[in-house]
């Protein structure tokens, strides 16, 4: 009985940050008698959260990686430079690219996805209340498509990337970076293919949503 009640997960304090109330709610109803939490706290925005480090450190986070107007990359390190102890689940809508890696690299506690079913969620949190780790079964499978094979752009990709972002033509790239027409290309499309991107466009948003690249864009080397 003694060592039964040793390991026994202790109560957690969580923070959900989300921006959509609905959401809010259903995770909280969720999870609220079904998972080792002690109390649930209810963020909308980094300006909340970033207010609530100030104050308060919780034990898990449960942040939402699209948050409108940040970057969920960003978000986690916030936290962990705030609340160094301080347990993460990331809550994603998809992970493709570089971006299963750029998690994988953060060391998040768990992951789970917007589509992701009860069970997973509750199984989330419950692994982080006992200090273990989880990844829901698309992000494994996510990891074994694309990790170690994809990993973040090279230098030399991510001159590519800035000279993109900045419109230059595939021709106007090859003479700024004293590479061929076809080096060029190559480096597209790997940036491409690493990104999960649709087009280019999609691809410098989602380069600048992960830190690759930084606004206003600077001039290329």
């Amino acid at each position: 009985m003694a060592e039964t009640i040793k390991n026994a997960p202790r109560k957690i304090s969580l923070v959900i940050v989300n921006d959509h109330a609905l959401v809010l709610e259903g995770l909280r109803n969720l999870l609220q008698d079904n998972t080792n939490v002690s109390s649930i706290s209810l963020l909308r925005s980094r300006a909340e959260l970033e207010s609530s480090l100030e104050s308060k450190k919780f034990d898990a986070y449960l942040v939402d990686m699209k948050l409108p107007g940040t970057d969920g990359f960003r978000l986690v390190n916030t936290i962990r430079s705030r609340n160094p102890n301080a347990r993460i689940i990331a809550y994603t809508s998809r992970v493709e690219g570089w971006a299963a890696s750029r998690l994988a690299e953060l060391d998040v506690d768990a992951v789970i996805f917007r589509t992701s079913a009860h069970k997973e969620i509750l199984d989330a949190v419950n692994a982080v209340a006992r200090g273990e780790h989880y990844k829901c079964p698309k992000f494994r499978r996510a990891l074994v498509r694309y990790s170690p094979k994809v990993s973040a752009p090279t230098p030399r990709e991510l001159d590519v990337l800035q000279g993109m972002a900045r419109g230059y033509s595939s021709v106007e790239l090859s003479r700024l970076l004293f590479i061929s027409e076809n080096t060029v290309e190559t480096h597209r499309k790997n940036l491409m293919m690493k990104s999960g991107a649709r087009n280019a466009v999609d691809l410098v948003v989602r380069a600048i949503e992960r830190g690759y690249l930084t606004l206003p864009i600077s001039e290329t080397n």
